[in-house]
């Protein structure tokens, strides 16, 4: 079990290092309201693996897994209400309005060092549930113990860590990965041959984030996700355009603008929340023209982490990580769940059982259309038609360019261009398929620089999307259990049973977060996000929506 360590103020990290000398597994939460510079950390290893500093909360991995460092940037007294973890020591070097906070996060006989301050900040501290004596503290710091009579709800058992995940995309591979990491056993089934089949199997996919001008939850989940999956692939031995283990490269994505009314709302988003460079920068139309090579009358956004991968190349890499605590069984057609005896049975359609385990995962896409237990999530597919391009035929591009459609680099000889959005499931090549991403990419390069026509090739794959296109991450809930519940806490669950669905066109990016963010969940350790982001990802939020709408309906019906 780790040591939870919860900090407000880091310094230069000087306190983690103590910690981390101890040797033992550690897991240390500093909520900063600014990202020292890299410069000012001494310690090497944490330096090269410092954080971009934007808000949120980055999970920084070291010490070979032992130690977890998260940094969750912005307000601090806003941040620590979205901290979700039990922690066994609080550091606290200046008063906090409201410390109330802290007993919620406390287990019973947590520590506390923090700054000795006026009446009203001890008096805050002893009805947190914090208590000390008069003696053995250090000059301006109070030691003192979490003694409340209303501690939080003990520890949960620690889980049975064995585990059925469906699916052998970037969702159930990163899933796996996450879940070994952590020594669970995983079976782990595929209807395919190999993995990345499906909507998975694009020759490149664009990574990037996602702005606004509100900085809304879409654009906080994608920017953590984004910033998280570039920690990740570095951890597996990082993105290389040779054909490395992983390929890919981060060459950049300029995102350009639409018009000169979206060219204006790019600078302002940059300007108004002080973006550092390494994120994001905006160039002007001069700017973004000599980038791209060719001329474009607005501005752009350039990403210079952003980039693209090979999403089957990350797939081989996470299953890869996982040694032999996986097993593969793939070919697995028309697979169905059943629970018996306290157990998930992956059942063919033989009623052969082909794995059992305490848990079970759900993380095919679209195909958790067809399983009884997940049919009724609100999930949809959309087509998306990919054009290939040999690179004679386009003049090369030294870095990823979007806008209603995407661009990339040579892969192998071949640019990718595309894709389109299709209310339809065709899984073959189009000709006006292929001309609608043509067209998209005459507009953004200029007709010169893209032939009339060409020969049909490409891919098409059926993405998995949502209402409100965020993924669906976490246990799913039981849609035939009586009652109105209000909260997702109160809402009926189907025992053991996850998903990680409805990755829509950023699987890429969502897929080692959201993995990472379930196996926090069944381990009850700290989560990756801020509570808020969390619940904004739970499978239950549509069922509580629908019980809503029935309920304000029946009413407004009533006589």
């Amino acid at each position: 079990m780790r040591h939870v360590v919860l900090d407000t103020g880091f310094g230069h990290g000087e306190r983690l290092a103590a910690a981390r000398a101890a040797g033992a597994p550690l897991h240390y939460i500093a909520v900063l309201a600014t990202l020292p510079p890299a410069q000012a950390i001494a310690d090497e290893t944490l330096r090269a693996a410092w954080p971009t500093a934007v808000a949120g909360l980055h999970r920084l991995l070291l010490d070979a897994g032992r130690t977890t460092l998260d940094i969750l940037l912005g307000d601090v007294e806003a941040n620590l209400g979205e901290v979700t973890a039990r922690v066994d020591e609080f550091i606290v070097p200046a008063p906090l309005a409201s410390p109330r906070v802290l007993g919620k996060l406390a287990v019973p006989d947590a520590r506390l060092a923090a700054c000795d301050g006026d009446d009203a900040w001890r008096r805050g501290l002893r009805a947190a549930g914090f208590s000390w004596g008069d003696d053995g503290t250090a000059p301006g710091w109070l030691e003192a113990r979490y003694t409340s009579r209303k501690p939080q709800p003990p520890r949960p058992a620690p889980p049975e860590r064995s585990a059925i995940v469906i699916g052998a995309g970037v969702a159930g591979s990163a899933a796996c990965e996450r879940l070994c990491a952590r020594g669970w056993q995983v079976t782990l089934l595929e209807r395919h041959a190999e993995p990345a089949t499906e909507a998975s199997g694009n020759r490149a996919g664009i990574f990037m984030p996602l702005l606004s001008r509100d900085d809304n939850i879409p654009t906080r989940l994608t920017r953590a996700a984004y910033l998280y999956a570039l920690r990740h692939w570095q951890r597996l031995g990082g993105l290389s355009p040779t054909g490395a283990l992983m390929l890919g490269e981060q060459c950049g994505v300029l995102q350009l603008a639409r018009d000169g009314e979206h060219a204006a709302l790019q600078r302002e988003v940059v300007e108004q929340w002080g973006y550092p460079e390494a994120f994001v920068r905006w160039l002007d139309a001069g700017a973004a023209t000599s980038l791209l090579g060719a001329a474009t009358p607005y501005g752009a956004w350039l990403f210079g982490q952003g980039g693209w991968a090979n999403p089957a190349s990350t797939c081989r890499a996470m299953l890869a990580a996982c040694g032999d605590r996986l097993r593969r069984v793939f070919r697995a057609e028309a697979v169905r769940l059943e629970r018996r005896d306290g157990l998930w049975h992956a059942v063919g359609p033989d009623g052969a059982v082909l794995a059992s385990a305490v848990h079970a995962i759900v993380a095919n896409g679209a195909g958790a259309l067809t399983l009884a237990q997940t049919a009724t999530l609100p999930l949809y597919t959309m087509r998306g038609q990919v054009t290939h391009v040999a690179a004679p035929d386009f003049t090369a591009l030294p870095l990823v360019v979007c806008r209603e459609a995407y661009m990339t680099p040579p892969v192998d000889g071949i640019v990718s261009v595309g894709a389109t959005y299709d209310k339809d499931a065709e899984r073959t090549l189009r000709a006006a398929s292929q001309e609608e991403n043509l067209a998209r990419a005459r507009e953004i390069l200029g007709p010169a620089r893209v032939p009339d026509s060409l020969p049909l090739q490409g891919r098409v794959g059926l993405r998995c999307m949502a209402p409100d296109r965020l993924p669906l991450v976490g246990a799913l809930p039981d849609y035939a259990a009586p009652g109105r519940p209000e909260r997702l806490r109160d809402v009926a669950r189907l025992p053991n049973l996850h998903g990680l669905l409805g990755y829509a066109s950023r699987g890429l990016i969502w897929a080692p977060l959201a993995a990472e963010l379930l196996a926090c969940m069944l381990e009850d350790e700290p989560l990756p996000l801020e509570a808020g982001l969390a619940a904004a990802l739970d499978p239950a939020r549509f069922l509580l929506k629908e019980r809503k709408r029935l309920a304000t309906g029946s009413v407004a019906s009533a006589p």
